[in-house]
């Protein structure tokens, strides 16, 4: 199966980050034109002169999910740039890692805003610019296991994205009409530059003695599963959550 994204602009929010980067990559490399988004634009620079330099189309906006007024300035403008959005990976996120009887009410309200109702906001903007195109399009909630199945210190990130994933089922549900798609992709433990050391620890080579696989994921083993996600290859899917994570969830308690 050859799954192009020739002739969509995808949004990718999180875009500077080690996913978010990633996933921004995948997306041009499929033909898609891009547009990257992070509340600081000059953290976008190099992974969108990497995207030109590969010769793909890419587009770097402002957008911080916290605020209603910038989501819709960010569309507005990637569609100015690079035409009308039909794909979107909301994939800005944040945890805040401590016991839960240290968490602070600061704590927990950060994580909330951004990986929960930050995702509200992009996901329902994004539906309101594919509904005024006409063209429909595919809105990619990334999710993770952690909304499936929970792990200890992390309160605030694994209510948010077992919020996202029902989220997404909701927007499904309501969507279809109007040729708009919404799934989830959950993934296990990846590898980026954010958490490399960790998995080089004792605690870290613990963790993924957890994994049936007994490795943790590389990026580019998402790949798949985010552009079935993304493109019309997978036309018939929506309100799926989609897991990627070496097994992770199927271990034994």
């Amino acid at each position: 199966m050859n799954i192009t994204l020739d002739g969509h602009t995808a949004l990718v929010t999180g875009a500077n980050g080690g996913l978010g980067s990633h996933f921004a990559r995948t997306l041009a490399k499929a033909g898609a034109r891009v547009a990257l988004a992070a509340r600081r634009v000059e953290t976008l620079r190099e992974v969108e002169q990497e995207i030109r330099d590969a010769g793909g189309e890419c587009h770097s906006v402002a957008l911080d999910v916290t605020r209603r007024e910038s989501v819709a300035q960010a569309f507005e403008q990637a569609t100015a740039a690079l035409g009308p959005v039909t794909v979107v990976v909301n994939n800005a996120g944040i945890a805040v890692t401590k016991p839960l009887l240290e968490h602070t009410e600061d704590d927990w309200n950060r994580v909330i805003e951004v990986n929960l109702t930050g995702a509200w906001r992009v996901a329902q903007e994004a539906a309101r610019h594919m509904v005024k195109h006409g063209r429909g399009g595919s809105i990619v909630n990334i999710a993770s296991i952690l909304g499936l199945r929970v792990c200890a210190q992390v309160p605030g990130y694994a209510a948010s994205k077992a919020a996202v994933i029902h989220l997404t089922k909701a927007m499904a549900l309501e969507l279809a009409r109007h040729r708009i798609r919404v799934n989830a992709l959950a993934p296990g433990y990846v590898e980026t530059s954010m958490n490399r050391e960790l998995f080089a620890t004792e605690a870290g080579q613990a963790l993924i003695k957890r994994i049936p696989q007994r490795r943790i994921g590389d990026p580019g083993e998402l790949d798949a599963a985010l552009l079935l996600l993304a493109s019309d290859a997978g036309s018939y899917a929506t309100g799926t959550v989609l897991v990627v994570d070496g097994g992770q969830l199927v271990n034994t308690l």
